[in-house]
């Protein structure tokens, strides 16, 4: 294949020198949206419109919306295509408060997913992580960009999700257009078709006017767009200024257009667009990033397509799942082989600690998180227990024992102690967490049992076991995996003795005529640290 790059107007600075704060002074403000903006696509127009979809031209056409699949037959069938738009430094609550129309308009016709990042020593919160976490579906641990350095990346192991496309269907065309260069230099391969890192003299404004060229005047089958003012605002101003709202409102006038240019294609009514918005992280009140703040961390996907339905909301979206989706919506299934953190956000399936959310409470002990903030409960799910009977006394009400939480209470109960590294837990996930326990008086040691539903197993001569595990040990502490067969003695079959971040797979052998599996995860310490289980699989 031949690439072809737009990236030679003018001369790039290396990525570690590039402040990314800081446009050029003579840079031109957002450009307004186009004339004749559809009210339909782009405004809180009736309620039938963001029913259908911003992206929807009539709604019979929302109406035949089918599920993406590269090979089609039906003469009704659409061609699936992508576009994901990254805004740089954004957070999804300051996009609810400025009230910007195009983006508000995605939301009510699609789906909104709040998310949250790593912190170090996983990878700071900045861009050159950010958008490398967004583009190949990994998290840094794997990909291994920590800043905007990009010392050594692990890219040819784990690809952008555009080069993928290219390996896997070298006919589909494939777009990136930034208006930070290393995203188009260094972070999207040469493989991908037109990678156009966008002169600093242009801007956010050339940035958009080439995508709109491109998805107006070309057939493009996948495309990556960054805007970079707002993140520029947050530097300067903060995320909780005037100006940090109107960076927003400005950009999404620009998105605004970029979405013009999608509907008014000559063959829109024959394709099956899906819409993705999302940004590399947030930004502090007073303006900055690279810390591991809640609002530093912030992120969010905003999707609309086919596969989302108008106004929904889900909370265990992460951004390693926007790469899989774009993939699975382009025909392209993922090979396990990838090692891809990530899934196609339609087909994520809730597990047995996210049916909690709706039960979740306040504080109790730790004062230092946010009276408003729900986000524990020590009541285990419908099948699960929790076994306490060898638990000490006393300490912090929270963590008295297996409790059941959310990134955001866990890691405000205690920063910079790696809790932001439980990147593989989704919505609602078990801890146990001798730390915090301990930071008000005790008696006795931390001894905690989390108990799961009976497993049917009759017949079988094998089960396979599956779950996240973020496990952090110290000193006498233990993580242990137990098997329970037909009520019988508990059998160990795997314990924790190093720090442990990924998913855990098991085949455990069923013994002769045993008819029922039950899990025990016991934990112990005293003071030490925390063990972390999500989304548990039997079978």
């Amino acid at each position: 294949m031949t690439t072809h790059q737009e990236n030679d107007v003018t001369p790039r600075i290396p990525a570690a020198q590039q402040s990314h704060a800081t446009p050029p002074s003579h840079t031109a403000p957002p450009a307004p949206a186009a004339p004749g903006l559809s009210r339909r696509g782009l405004l809180l127009g009736t309620a039938a419109a963001l029913a259908a979809g911003p992206l929807a031209a009539t709604a019979a056409h929302a109406a035949t919306a089918a599920p993406a699949a590269r090979t089609v037959t039906a003469a009704t069938a659409r061609t699936p295509k992508v576009l994901v738009i990254g805004l740089d430094g954004t957070m999804l609550t300051r996009v609810k408060d400025s009230g910007a129309p195009n983006l508000a308009a995605l939301m009510a016709g699609g789906l909104t997913a709040a998310s949250s990042l790593y912190a170090n020593p996983m990878a700071g919160t900045s861009s050159g992580p950010g958008w490398s976490t967004i583009a190949t579906g990994v998290w840094p641990d794997k990909h291994n960009v920590r800043d905007n350095d990009f010392t050594a990346p692990a890219f040819a192991a784990y690809p952008d999700f555009l080069t993928r496309v290219e390996t896997a269907n070298p006919a589909l065309a494939t777009y990136v257009v930034a208006s930070w260069a290393p995203i188009a230099d260094t972070i999207y391969s040469g493989r991908v078709d037109t990678r156009v890192a966008t002169p600093s003299a242009e801007y956010d404004t050339g940035t958009t006017a080439r995508a709109v060229a491109r998805l107006r005047d070309g057939n493009p089958d996948a495309v990556f767009v960054q805007l970079d003012n707002v993140d520029h605002a947050g530097h300067s101003s903060g995320s909780a200024s005037q100006a940090y709202l109107d960076a927003i409102r400005g950009v999404d006038a620009q998105v605004g257009q970029i979405l013009t240019a999608v509907r008014g294609r000559a063959g829109y009514a024959q394709e099956d667009w899906l819409v993705m918005i999302t940004a590399d992280h947030g930004h502090t009140p007073t303006g900055g990033h690279g810390g591991s703040t809640w609002e530093e961390r912030q992120t969010f996907l905003i999707a609309n397509g086919s596969a989302f339905p108008a106004g929904s909301v889900r909370h265990d979206v992460r951004m390693v799942d926007i790469a899989p989706t774009a993939l699975a919506h382009l025909g392209i299934a993922a090979d396990p082989a990838w090692g891809l953190d990530g899934a196609p956000v339609p087909a994520l399936v809730p597990d047995d600690f996210d049916a909690l959310r709706p039960q979740l409470t306040g504080r109790v002990d730790e004062t230092g998180i946010a009276a408003g903030v729900l986000g524990f409960t020590r009541t285990a799910p419908a099948g699960w227990s929790v076994d306490n009977s060898a638990m000490g006394t006393g300490g912090v009400t929270e963590w008295r024992g297996w409790s059941f939480t959310t990134d955001e209470f866990w890691t405000k109960a205690q920063r910079d102690q790696n809790r932001e590294l439980n990147v593989r837990s989704r919505n609602v996930f078990a801890v146990a967490d001798s730390d915090e326990w301990a930071d008000r008086t005790f008696q006795g040691n931390y001894d905690s049992t989390l108990v799961s539903p009976e497993y049917p197993v009759a017949g079988r001569s094998s089960v396979p076991v599956a779950f996240n595990t973020f496990y952090r040990p110290e000193g006498v502490q233990t993580a242990r995996v137990l098997a329970v067969w037909d009520g019988g003695t508990p059998v160990e079959v795997k314990s924790y003795t190093a720090d442990t971040n990924g998913r855990q797979r098991l085949d455990l052998a069923v013994p002769a005529g045993a008819s029922r599996l039950r899990l025990r995860f016991r934990y112990t310490g005293s003071n030490n640290w925390y063990w972390v289980l999500d989304n548990v699989r039997v079978g």
